[in-house]
């Protein structure tokens, strides 16, 4: 018999065996047909509520790694709050309205959006919705996320949209929301206005032109024996084909403007900026005139369109004209940039107004001479060459720069003059920004950088030319013109869509969905007509908190918690601030959390024309769903967390160090009852007091960690515990009273229930991370009574502050520090063969002084200490061979192979071996074991 072998430890049908992928849908199987979230929240139900409020992810296309860090992160956290005692509703959540939808559908179909008719087009959008809502939440309950999967909110359900309209009406009759003309985002190919949050900035190429507009009236400003024929304002552009759409051109009113002579032509320019446009027009030979004008001097002055004679072009002044690249002129159209709009309002009673000069496909209008019809990115070589053909092109070259792109077509974007709906954010602008202040923000970064955005913001475009999503809910009167939305319309309104949704706009006609006799209030008129644009989906997910939270007396208003992505200050958490704060005058979260996104090993951004993505998917059926879970706890997620196959291999050996843990300590619990076998405090061994004081420790760093929603640190807490504390000091000194005492020794029993207690605080402060592998411990553990049905229902460890004594972690600090010393001297001498297993050796130390008075004290259990089969204490000077310490260098330890025969039941060398006659190989400890 091969007595080495763990003697208490079952060898058949053993639990923790690993094999993540294939277990783990056992243990959602078991949660689910033992409703373990119901009895979550039913436990709970009267406690402190903790209500995370989950951001909507499109319900368009497989989920990606990022989704899986966001719910990972969610659920850490409700985990965790539920066993410390609170009430966690969590309802996940969909958007699914939209152009990512409605782009998706089309793309799929091959329909022209155009031609098919608006409720069968919505019909195949909630279709696709709803098949992509199924998909991903497979996949969310198959990350091991726990909470209300069978009634999730989507934007698309009545209830959701019936409170969506009345944000919607409540903003207008506090007069927030209004229709202008105004320069938005536009994007051509999905011909529709766009919010901030919907670009994407990448890499572009552009043109760099430098454009030369002939003088028209100059009064005063004529340079002196100049031709007009050859004098001219020389502007700056990286978007050549506006220059058809150019009404005006722009100066900074301080800054200083002179005229630069090259050859018979003058041209005018910011003073600053001669040299660098010099160099771009490769001009050497130059004359800067003496005369310096003032921007404000040249307001007025009028010079020529280059492309259309007939054009006059004045000069006009703004502060966005800056010295940081160009001429400091800046070629200004009111129809493609919102400073050039801005500033043109200015100037409307000079006429400067939008042209109207491209449509919403992105081609040129009727009011573009010569250019009509032409798509613009394709104008920009036409409009180059002709400018070159006139005379007015002084220079030419290409860079590279970040240009903004749609974030669902990813095709570039114009500026674009139109009619749109807004909500006027200066309305309540200022209540905004008190509500933040009110706001915890995780990290405190967070605070100033949505300050700043609602601070500097403009006001909110909410309209779009779709027809998949929540119709503005505004008339027209025909008779009068003007727009009409108010209590009663959006009253009646909200009962048509409780009855058959969203989808009322388009199923009725316009009386229908005003109350019957419904009169305009303007002018008595009784013929109307519908808006025909949709909200914007930022609108949707950001009346949520009404529409979901609000409605939900399980759930309240505000919310404890918001946690997404940093992209959502500009997102979600702004449209949401937005839309509480204009209705209600308060935020609609109490904290925030973000963070970073999911990069590769190197720190580049995912992209799967690089190859570089890492789909949770694969994660999966790879490694199983608590190593992913392992990698968002092991990450500090406030920046960008790093994700690679060899990122991923280094977390699995963690999880498996954590595993093997778990393993070890269940296997030698087999013959172990808590009610009967518990040895009491007082009477345990220093050792296994020394490890629950390590245990008390790291429940205290962990607790903190969970309280500061700091994962990482719970990680790297209990991943040093495992490995250090247990795996290579404390489980592995245990071994022999383990393995080799009686099974109801009492040095045996302390051991164990030391170890009951580590394993029991263990699986519960890490069920929150690894749900499944603690689920799996939990089953296996030894009954007691009270035991909950799922670790997910357990309590959070108490605290037991009698494990901290600090005497004795102050013995035990210094006595593992010479441990370390001695423990390095039996590497060497394994290294160089002196022995095989540390068992085989007879240790001897030479310590004086203090190390020795120390030391003696631990003498008798030096050996079991060190693992080996003696250990000599001398007091003196040590032999020339012997190694010093590294932590204690007057330390010296010698290691000689042990002249003793060896026990084959504990593998000690000892002198008493053989001196019992029924047991001739065993030492005399091991014989009398068997004996009893």
């Amino acid at each position: 018999m091969d007595y080495g072998k763990t003697l208490h430890l079952p060898e058949t049908d053993f639990p923790m065996r690993g094999n993540l992928p294939k277990r783990e849908p056992d243990m959602i199987k078991f949660w689910q047909e033992n409703k373990i979230y119901e009895k979550r929240l039913k436990k709970r139900q009267g406690c402190k509520k903790f209500i995370l409020h989950d951001g909507p992810p499109y319900a368009n296309g497989k989920l990606h790694i990022g989704h899986a860090l966001n719910k990972c992160l969610k659920d850490f956290i409700l985990k965790y709050k539920t066993q410390t005692g609170h009430y966690t509703k969590y309802i996940p959540g969909w958007d699914t309205h939209g152009l990512p939808i409605e782009h998706a559908v089309i793309k799929d179909t091959g329909l022209n959006r155009h031609e098919i008719a608006p409720l069968d087009l919505r019909a195949k959008c909630r279709e696709y919705a709803l098949q992509n809502v199924d998909m991903q939440r497979k996949d969310f309950i198959r990350f091991g996320v726990l909470g209300d999967w069978e009634h999730p909110y989507l934007t698309l359900q009545k209830p959701v949209e019936v409170a969506q309209i009345g944000v919607f009406g409540e903003m207008a009759k506090k007069g927030y929301i209004y229709k202008g003309l105004k320069t938005v985002y536009w994007c051509p190919h999905c011909e529709t206005a766009l919010a901030e949050a919907e670009i994407e900035y990448k890499d572009d190429k552009s043109f760099s032109i430098y454009v030369k507009f002939k003088s028209v009236d100059l009064n005063c400003h004529m340079p002196k024996g100049a031709d007009p024929e050859k004098v001219f304002a020389l502007i700056w552009t990286t978007t050549p084909w506006t220059i058809p759409c150019n009404v005006a051109i722009s100066a900074n009113e301080e800054f200083d403007y002179v005229w630069v002579r090259i050859g018979d032509e003058y041209l005018l320019m910011a003073k600053d900026l001669v040299e660098p446009t010099m160099k771009a027009g490769k001009v050497e030979d130059y004359e800067v005139l003496p005369d310096v004008m003032k921007g404000k001097q040249l307001e007025g002055l009028v010079f020529q369109h280059p492309l259309y004679a007939d054009r006059k072009v004045p000069i006009i002044l703004g502060d966005h004209v800056t010295l940081e690249a160009g001429t400091g002129l800046v070629h200004t159209a009111p129809d493609h940039g919102e400073d050039d709009f801005n500033v043109c309002m200015k100037y409307a009673a000079w006429g400067l107004k939008p042209l109207g000069t491209v449509d919403g496909t992105g081609r040129y209008t009727d009011k573009v001479p010569g250019f009509e019809g032409q798509f613009v990115f394709d104008s920009n070589v036409p409009v180059i060459k002709k400018l070159a053909e006139i005379n007015a092109l002084f220079a030419k070259s290409t860079f590279r720069h970040q240009y903004p792109h749609c974030w669902r077509c990813k095709q570039p974007i114009i500026y674009r003059a139109t009619e749109q709906w807004f909500a006027s954010v200066d309305g309540f602008r200022q209540e905004a920004l008190d509500a933040i202040d009110k706001v915890r923000w995780i990290p405190s970064w967070g605070h100033d950088r949505i300050y700043n955005m609602i601070r500097d913001r403009g006001d909110w475009c909410i309209s779009r030319q779709r027809v998949w999503g929540v119709p503005i809910p505004i008339f027209y009167c025909k008779d009068c013109g003007e727009h009409i939305i108010n209590d009663e319309t959006i009253t009646h309104l909200q009962k048509m869509f409780a009855e058959e949704g969203s989808n009322t706009w388009w199923m009725h006609d316009v009386k229908e969905l005003l109350p019957e006799g419904y009169k305009c209030p303007h002018c008595g008129g009784t013929e109307f007509r519908k808006e025909e644009d949709t909200m914007d989906v930022w609108f949707d997910s950001g009346c949520t908190h009404q529409g979901v939270m609000k409605n939900d007396p399980d759930s309240g208003y505000p919310v404890d918690m918001y946690l997404e992505g940093s992209d959502q200050h500009r997102g979600w958490f702004n449209s949401s601030l937005l839309t509480s704060v204009a209705i209600n005058g308060i935020a609609p979260y109490r904290q925030v959390l973000t963070h970073g996104f999911t990069v590769d090993g190197e720190g580049r951004k995912m992209s799967k024309s690089v190859g570089n993505t890492v789909a949770p998917q694969e994660v999966i059926e790879k490694y199983g769903a608590d190593v992913m879970r392992l990698w968002v706890a092991s990450a500090d997620y406030q920046g960008d967390i790093r994700l690679s196959p060899k990122i991923l291999k280094q977390l699995s050996d963690v999880y498996r160090k954590i595993r093997n843990t778990f393993r070890y300590l269940l296997g030698n619990l087999a013959d172990y009852n808590p009610a009967t076998d518990a040895v009491a405090y007082e009477n345990m061994s220093e050792l296994d007091k020394w490890a629950l004081l390590r245990m008390e420790q790291v429940l205290e760093t962990v607790t903190d960690a969970y309280e500061n929603y700091q994962f990482h640190v719970m990680y790297h807490a209990i991943h040093n515990f495992c490995t250090v504390d247990l795996s290579a000091i404390y489980l592995d000194i245990i071994k022999d009273r383990l393995y080799t005492e009686k099974a109801d020794a009492k040095i045996r029993r302390s051991a164990q229930t030391a170890m009951y207690h580590i394993l029991d605080t263990l699986v519960k402060i890490l069920a929150p991370v690894l749900s499944f592998t603690t689920e799996e411990v939990w089953q296996n553990m030894p009954a007691v009574e009270g035991k909950e049905e799922s670790v997910l229902l357990t309590d959070w460890p108490e605290k037991h502050p009698e494990y901290l004594d600090a005497d004795m972690e102050k013995r035990w600090n210094t006595l593992l520090s010479y441990r370390s010393d001695f423990m390095r001297a039996l590497e060497v001498a394994r290294k160089d063969h002196k022995i095989g297993h540390p068992l085989d050796a007879a240790v001897t130390i030479y310590a004086d002084g203090e190390d020795y008075d120390f030391l003696s004290q631990w003498q008798k259990r030096l050996a079991t200490l060190l693992i080996v089969s003696e250990v000599n204490l001398v007091k003196g000077d040590a032999p020339a061979d012997a190694m010093a310490g590294e932590h204690h260098a007057d330390t010296k330890v010698v290691v000689e192979p042990s002249s003793h025969e060896k026990c084959e039941r504990c593998w000690k060398h000892d002198a008493s071996v053989g001196s019992d006659p029924d047991h001739p190989t065993l030492c005399a400890r091991c014989a009398a074991v068997l004996k009893e």
